[in-house]
C-alpha cells in the first residue's frame, strides 16, 4: 500500500458490465492451480484444496443443480457447518447464476421455515446431521434437497450425484448487476429482513482484503467465522480470493487453547475473529505459544476493548486493528495496516466509500457531534436493498445517502468512533441479534404475558440478551422458571439468541399508545453498569 491519503484519493471502482465470482476468480485462479483452501477437521485431519480442485467441485454441484431443475435467480439455502461443502456450493450457485442463501446451521426451523418462505428457494443443501431441521419443515421444505458427504432418506447424496454429471463448466454469463446471494439480518420490530447482493459484491472486498487486512497472496488467512454470516462470505471466500490469497478453515467451534495451538501448528499469518474471542484469548497465557508469524490481527462486529488490543500487542507484537462494516455493505470504515491504531476508533474510511456522519437533517455534523453513521450508496458495495420490502429499503436512505443505523461521531482529524446502535439490535459475540425475535419466542410459552428485550452490558460478550418479562396468572417467578424459559427459545429460534438474563417485573414502561419502550430498559442496564 502506498499512503492512506493516497490510496483513498487515487482509489476508483472499475466494474465490468459482465462479472461472476465462480468463473472470473476461481475458474481463473484454477488455470494456475494455486492453493485455496487448508481444512482441518474436529479430529486434526488436514486436508488440502487447490483452486483446481474447488473449480472442479463446483462445476459438478453446479450441474447437478441445473439437472434438476435449478436455473436464474432461483433460490438456494445453504445450511453448511464449516466445511469445503460450503465453498464449493456457494461458488456452484453463483456460476449457474441463482441466488445463493447462505443459513446458519444453528437455525431452528422456524428461522428456516421463514426464510424458505420468503426467498420460495427451490433447493437447499445440508448435511445429514443438519437434515432433520429440514425434515421439520414438512411439506414447506423445498422441493429439491441434498446432504453432503453423507446419505438420508428423503434427501439427495450430493457427492454421489456430482460423480454422475457430465465434466466441464455449467456457468452461465450473469451481469454485474444481477441478484447473486441473499443474507437474512435480524430487525427490530418484526421478521428478518432480507438483503439482496449483486455479482459485483464480491468486488467490493477486494477493499476488505487489502486495505483492511492487508493480505498478500504469500499469507495464509484464518477467518473464524462461522458460516452462514455474511461476515464468512466476504472473510472465508470473497475477500481473500478475489486477492488470489490461500484461507484457513477449522471445522470445531472456538475452544481458546485449540486456537491457540492451531495459530502455532499451521502457521497462520492473518488472523480475523470477532472481538469476544479475543477477549478469551488474552486471558490466556500467549507466552507458552509461538505466534511469531502471525504478522496482521484484525477484529470486527463490535467495538474492540483498548485492554485487549494492549495485551495482544504486548504478547504477540501484533496490533489488533479494528474494522466497521454491515451485512449491507463491505468493510467501511477501518484501522488501515500502515496507520497508527487509535484504540477503541473504528479508524478511516476505506478507500472507494464516501463515509460521513450526518444529522438528521442530513447535514454533515461536525467533529465531535454525534449522528448517524452513512455512506454514499452509488459505490458497488453497497446491497441493492431489501429483497421485497422496498418501503424498508426507502427508510434507510438520506438523500443519496445509506444511513446504516449506526451512531458515531469523528474526531477533528477524521476518526471515526462509535457510540451505538440507532435501534434496539443487539450485537453480542458478534451476532446481530433482534428483540422481536426473542420476544416472540417467548411470548409463545404458555407462563409469558408480554415480554422485552434488551442489550445488557457483559465483559466477554461485549453485550448479552436480557429479558424483562412479565407472567400470566398462576405463574411466579423462579429461577426453575427462567431456565425452562431460556431452553424454551433455544428450542424455537437459534440458540445464540436465547436470553442469559431474565428479570420478571410486574410491568412494562409502555408509551401512550401503549408500545413498550425499550429504550427505557436499555438505559437502565447500562446506566447500572456505569453507576
Amino acid at each position: 500500500m502506498a499512503s492512506y491519503k493516497e490510496d483513498y484519493e487515487a482509489f476508483h471502482w472499475d466494474i465490468p458490465e459482465y462479472y461472476n465470482f465462480g468463473t472470473d476468480v476461481v475458474d481463473r485462479l484454477a488455470e494456475e492451480d494455486r492453493p485455496a483452501l487448508r481444512f482441518m477437521a474436529q479430529d486434526g485431519a488436514v486436508r488440502a484444496y487447490s483452486f483446481r480442485d474447488m473449480a472442479e467441485a463446483s462445476d459438478a454441484i453446479g450441474h447437478v443443480l441445473r439437472r434438476d431443475g435449478v436455473g436464474r435467480g432461483d433460490g438456494v439455502l445453504i445450511v453448511l457447518p464449516k466445511i469445503p461443502a460450503w465453498h464449493q456450493t456457494m461458488v456452484a450457485t453463483l456460476k449457474i447464476g441463482a441466488l445463493a442463501i447462505p443459513c446458519s446451521e444453528m437455525l431452528r426451523p422456524r428461522d428456516l421455515l421463514y426464510r424458505t418462505k420468503h426467498s420460495r428457494a427451490k433447493a437447499i443443501v445440508t448435511t445429514p446431521e443438519l437434515a432433520p431441521v429440514v425434515e421439520a419443515l414438512g411439506e414447506d421444505a423445498p422441493p429439491l434437497r441434498y446432504v453432503a458427504y453423507g446419505e438420508r432418506q428423503g434427501f439427495r447424496p450430493l457427492d454421489l450425484e456430482m460423480r454422475e454429471v457430465p465434466s466441464g463448466s455449467p456457468a452461465v454469463r450473469t451481469r454485474s448487476d444481477d441478484p447473486a446471494l441473499c443474507y437474512y439480518t435480524s430487525g427490530t420490530t418484526g421478521e428478518p429482513k432480507a438483503v439482496l447482493h449483486l455479482h459485483r459484491y464480491p468486488i467490493g472486498h477486494r477493499v476488505t482484503a487489502r486495505y483492511w487486512i492487508g493480505l498478500t497472496p504469500q499469507d495464509l488467512f484464518w477467518s473464524t467465522s462461522a458460516t452462514g454470516w455474511a461476515k464468512a462470505a466476504w472473510s472465508v471466500l470473497f475477500g481473500p480470493w478475489e486477492l488470489g490469497v490461500p484461507t484457513f478453515m477449522y471445522e470445531g467451534r472456538f475452544e481458546p487453547r485449540r486456537h491457540l495451538e492451531i495459530l502455532t501448528s499451521q502457521g497462520i499469518t492473518a488472523l480475523c475473529a470477532p472481538p469476544t474471542e479475543f477477549r478469551l484469548l488474552v486471558k490466556e497465557d500467549l507466552s507458552r505459544y509461538d505466534l511469531s508469524h502471525v504478522r496482521t490481527a484484525v477484529a470486527a462486529g463490535e467495538p474492540l476493548n483498548p485492554e485487549v488490543i494492549r495485551l495482544w500487542r504486548d504478547a504477540t507484537g501484533v496490533t489488533i486493528r479494528d474494522g466497521y462494516g454491515q451485512t449491507e455493505t463491505v468493510c467501511l470504515v477501518a484501522n488501515h495496516p500502515e496507520l497508527e491504531v487509535r484504540p477503541g476508533s473504528m479508524g478511516l474510511p476505506t478507500p472507494g466509500h464516501d463515509v460521513r456522519v450526518l444529522t438528521d437533517g442530513g447535514d454533515e455534523a461536525e467533529p465531535g457531534e454525534v449522528g448517524d453513521v452513512a455512506v454514499r450508496d452509488d459505490a458497488p458495495s453497497i446491497f441493492a436493498g431489501y429483497w421485497r420490502a422496498e418501503e424498508a429499503t426507502r427508510a434507510t436512505r438520506r438523500g443519496r445517502y445509506y444511513v446504516t443505523g449506526d451512531r458515531a461521531y469523528r474526531d477533528d482529524d477524521g476518526y471515526f468512533w462509535f457510540v451505538g446502535r440507532a435501534d434496539d439490535i443487539i450485537i453480542s459475540s458478534g451476532y446481530r441479534i433482534g428483540p422481536f425475535e426473542v420476544e416472540s419466542a417467548l411470548i409463545e410459552h404458555p407462563a409469558v404475558l408480554e415480554a422485552a428485550v434488551v442489550s445488557s452490558p457483559d465483559p466477554d460478550r461485549g453485550e448479552i440478551v436480557k429479558a424483562f418479562v412479565t407472567l400470566r396468572q398462576g405463574y411466579q417467578g423462579t429461577d426453575e422458571l427462567a431456565r425452562e424459559l431460556q431452553e424454551h427459545c433455544k428450542r424455537v429460534t437459534a440458540p445464540y439468541k436465547y436470553p442469559r438474563k431474565i428479570d420478571f417485573v410486574e410491568s412494562l414502561p409502555k408509551t401512550s399508545s401503549g408500545k413498550i419502550r425499550r429504550v427505557e430498559l436499555r438505559q437502565q442496564e447500562w446506566a447500572a453498569k456505569d453507576a
